[in-house]
């Protein structure tokens, strides 16, 4: 469940939060395999993270007893309609994603990380939707904060901190990640 600290919200494993301006900003912790998305609307400066697990659900779990923020597909959406209650625009949304590490190596590796990542380039293109930022792969693990007055999203690593977007970066419609454009 999603808390706050000294900073703002604190968003754990398989769970999310929505905030204002007021509230500072959201991190999440230990994003391994896990992925971390944002979503910040700049006119309104409301702004939420969604901390989640696997891709999807299996066929046959039992959706009265499932937690939807463990999901991608499930998760995302209940992302966006948090969101838009609070008074986001769908159109405005500036999104951005860290995680999906492949932190477990040798044969019973099931490539979470990297399903993860492909399970939300498909849900996002589905929705029209893409990222400004992101910071996937790689076998170390995240945290990742949106400051939620100004829109800056940051990665923090053992190896130090990066900028994953700020105001005035390319517009999200034009981003392309680096994946793509070496097809």
């Amino acid at each position: 469940m999603s808390g706050l600290d000294q900073l703002g919200l604190v968003v754990g494993v398989a769970d999310l939060a929505v905030g204002g301006a007021a509230d500072g900003r959201i991190v999440t912790y230990a994003l391994g395999s896990c992925i971390g998305l944002t979503a910040f609307d700049p006119s309104t400066k409301i702004g939420g993270m969604l901390h989640f697990m696997l891709p999807q659900p299996s066929a046959n779990s039992d959706p009265r007893g499932r937690n939807h923020c463990m999901y991608v597909t499930t998760g995302l959406p209940t992302l966006l309609r948090r969101l838009t209650a609070a008074g986001a625009e769908p159109r405005r949304l500036v999104l951005t994603a860290a995680g999906g590490a492949e932190t477990l190596t040798g044969r019973g590796n099931m490539a979470i990380g990297r399903r993860n990542h492909t399970m939300l380039r498909k849900a996002l293109w589905k929705m029209n939707l893409r990222l400004a930022g992101e910071d996937i792969g790689g076998a170390h693990a995240r945290t990742l904060s949106l400051d939620l007055f100004t829109g800056v999203v940051e990665v923090r690593t053992r190896a130090g901190d990066r900028l994953l977007w700020q105001p005035g970066d390319a517009d999200p419609s034009a981003y392309e990640p680096a994946m793509a454009r070496r097809r």
